[in-house]
């Protein structure tokens, strides 16, 4: 009765020759039912790369446990078909565990990319509030009721009794020392 693979007149003579550690009868049993054992773990696994690492997977264990094969209790095909979806089952919940990884690790790095964001924001209002400080005080006054209290130039004029012009010159120049001072403070150091 033909097995999963087929069955031939020599596949018992291979078994033997297997199961007695014959190098060469490894080859030819790889040869026989590697293709077979190779198409079996891709349509359980839909990856041709994922199946061809299961076949070598499948006659490495077949190599190393030849010593408990039993030829009379079983054909080649038989032996090899167990081995087979034993390592489709470490293959699949190999990849659950790496999913699983996946999705932690992803979780785990949204969670510190937040982190980081929060500590790069409590980073700039710390640099911008120390150049602020940085600046002459007309300046720092109308950068800070504009950026702090929200009030317009015009706001800000009848609240300091600047004129205008006046309010809108100290922001720009104030604004033009706070950008320049930030950016050389991101400019690299020359070695």
């Amino acid at each position: 009765m033909p097995g999963r693979f087929g069955v031939r007149d020599g596949d018992a003579a291979l078994a033997a020759g297997l199961a007695c550690g014959d190098e060469a009868c490894l080859a030819a049993v790889y040869r026989r039912w590697g293709p077979g054992v190779q198409a079996l773990a891709r349509r359980a696994l839909g990856d041709s790369r994922e199946a061809e690492d299961v076949a070598q997977q499948v006659f490495l264990a077949a190599w190393r446990g030849r010593a408990g094969y039993r030829p009379e209790l079983g054909s080649p095909v038989a032996w090899l078909t167990g081995i087979t979806r034993r390592k489709i089952a470490d293959a699949l919940a190999a990849r659950t565990r790496r999913a699983a990884l996946v999705d932690g690790a992803g979780a785990r790095c949204a969670v510190d990319r937040a982190c980081v964001d929060e500590v790069d924001a409590v980073v700039d209002r710390v640099l911008v509030v120390r150049e602020l400080a940085r600046l002459p005080v007309p300046q720092r006054t109308v950068l800070c009721l504009t950026f702090y209290e929200d009030l317009t130039q015009p706001q800000i004029a009848e609240r300091t009794g600047w004129p205008l012009g006046t309010v809108k010159s100290h922001a720009r120049r104030g604004m033009r020392q706070l950008r320049l001072r930030l950016l050389l403070r991101d400019a690299p150091y020359d070695a």
